[in-house]
């Protein structure tokens, strides 16, 4: 067999393969290090590899398979996760140098739980630091994109959504907060979920968003995907935010009929921005293949998403920040990169006050989207209005408001944070191609019905079949240098140096240096003009709520 049809082959037809004793463990574990090993100089998706380990654990579970204690369709399946959860034995960084000597001597719930399965662990993936996007400078290298290395690979997951797309593993496990997964999945061509809030346990994982981090894998294909959520999902006595609710087989009913099934357009967030004529025409076309088969499609509202991205900086950013505060930027602050830095840095200013002003709204924006699932199935909309852009458009000097805005603005944020915002779960599909570049869509349904979105994103897969195509590295990646471009020479300025901002910090115990005082500053205003926004559109309504609590019902 081709090694490289092997490399990019579903999981479903892999395991089929070792079943039948067509394909050892051993063979495939060493192809895929064999492509680690040929490619990741330039990639930068892993940071640890444990190949030693993997090649033990390739030659115990073809013992095992040989004996016939076949455990199931992740039997010697190699993976990676996101170095953000904790691997025994394997060191958990968060990509950053201050981790990256923490060991660990147990497994986080979800790769224990692969394991169990007879899943291989190949290593652990890399990120944009502490999981925050927005990071300039990257201590295991910068990630780039296996379809055009110039381009994003999007964050923060990068190395999760980079190692499957690159045939480097078989799938990957990445954490999502306000897109983390979805968005990588986007920029590699993959499918790639965030269930619902409760659905995965989140134990022995490092989420400093602890509101809305959840684990979900990164696949080449949506069965592929329904598989690894079957085995990862369920309660958690570890972990008690995780739902009590059944686990099904989401694969069982993936080739279920979608005739009938009422789906909403969300076309609302996208009205002003610049999209990609691309991009239009794939949404389109996707939209036409469910109306064939079917399903009923009506465009819905959803004005509360507006406030999406403000929530996230007033809420997830905060909770980060708390966690970070003392054992990163008090301790640590030249050794955190500069970007994730500032965004955290300004997330602790923000009063205790306004946080739980933004949890109050945050349950208007959730009560407001959950509402449109009562009356239909499923919500579809973009995952981003552009294909993966070059990575020297991603880099802008945020000392200067005109960037920092557009920063803020972004188009992915603003469609990825209504759903983590809500907590409901959300998927990234592939559905085609610009200049060779992978664009996607997101589809939604109501908590703990990730059965009916895969349904939905299934038979839209096997119409079009956008997951055949992978990219050919000896030509993408052919005369690329082990770094992107130089970054745009206009970035390192410093912009005015905000005393107040200094102030400020010192209340809380940061000595915020001259040159970061701006950007702090710029995400610092960014936060108080948001709540300010806020309180005038909602104020009234957020009066009658109470705010969510960390531990609250997800049904």
């Amino acid at each position: 067999m081709d090694k490289t049809e092997l490399a990019f082959m579903s999981i479903g037809d892999q395991a089929k393969l070792i079943e039948a004793g067509q394909l050892s463990p051993v063979d495939l574990v060493e192809l895929y290090l064999e492509r680690i090993d040929r490619w990741n100089h330039i990639l930068h998706a892993w940071t640890f590899v444990c190949a030693d380990e993997a090649r033990a654990d390739a030659k115990k579970t073809e013992a095992e398979i040989a004996a016939g204690n076949y455990r199931g369709p992740l039997h010697g399946i190699p993976f990676g996760v996101k170095d953000q959860m904790k691997t025994e034995g394997v060191p958990t960084s968060l990509a950053s140098i201050i981790k990256k000597d923490f060991g660990s001597d147990e497994d986080a719930t979800v790769v224990a739980k692969l394991k169990a399965a007879g899943a291989i662990l190949l290593g652990k993936q890399n990120l944009h630091e502490f999981g925050k996007g927005g990071a300039n400078r990257f201590n295991f290298g910068e990630p780039r994109n296996p379809w055009n290395p110039n381009h994003t690979p999007a964050s923060s997951s990068s190395g999760s959504g980079i190692a499957p797309a690159a045939g480097m593993c078989s799938f990957s496990i990445g954490e999502d907060t306000g897109g983390s997964v979805r968005g990588p999945a986007w920029a590699a061509g993959l499918a790639g979920i965030r269930p619902t809030f409760g659905r995965v346990s989140r134990f022995g994982g490092f989420m400093y968003a602890y509101t809305q981090d959840t684990f979900g894998p990164l696949t080449r294909t949506v069965a592929d995907n329904a598989l690894v959520l079957s085995v990862i999902a369920g309660h958690d006595t570890k972990d008690p935010l995780t739902g009590k609710e059944d686990v099904p087989d989401y694969r069982a009913g993936l080739d279920g009929d979608i005739s009938g099934l009422r789906i909403g357009l969300v076309r609302e967030l996208t009205t002003d921005l610049d999209m990609h004529p691309d991009v239009k025409a794939a949404f389109e076309g996707m939209c036409e293949i469910l109306k064939a088969k079917g399903a009923v499609l009506d465009e819905v509202s959803h004005p509360l998403g507006k406030y999406g991205v403000a929530l996230q900086m007033l809420t997830s950013d905060t909770e980060v920040a708390s966690m970070l505060m003392r054992s990163a930027l008090r301790e640590h602050w030249d050794k955190v990169d500069d970007g994730i830095r500032a965004r955290v840095a300004a997330a602790a200013l923000v009063p205790a006050a306004f946080y739980t002003r933004a949890m109050r709204a945050r349950v208007l924006v959730r009560g407001e989207l959950l509402a449109l699932y009562e009356d239909h199935d499923a919500l579809i909309g973009l995952s981003h209005i552009v294909p993966p852009e070059p990575i020297r458009e991603t880099r802008s000097n945020l000392s200067r408001p005109e960037d920092f805005n557009k920063k803020v603005a972004h188009a992915r944020r603003m469609l990825s944070y209504p759903f983590n915002i809500a907590n409901v779960p959300a998927m990234n599909v592939p559905c085609g191609f610009s200049d060779g570049l992978p664009m996607g869509f997101q589809v939604s349904a109501k908590p703990y019905d990730e059965a009916t979105l895969y349904r939905v994103a299934h038979a839209y897969e096997q119409e079009v079949g956008w997951y055949r195509t992978h990219p050919d590295l000896e030509q993408t990646l052919s005369g690329a240098s082990e770094e992107p471009d130089p970054q745009d020479p206009a970035s390192g300025e410093v912009g005015e140096v905000r005393p107040d901002i200094q102030k400020l910090g010192k209340l809380v115990g940061l000595d915020i240096p001259d040159e970061d005082s701006s950007e702090v500053g710029l995400r610092f205003d960014a936060v108080i003009k948001a709540i300010g926004d806020i309180e005038a559109a909602l104020g009234d309504e957020m009066d009658k709520v109470d705010p969510i609590p960390p531990v609250y019902p997800h049904r």
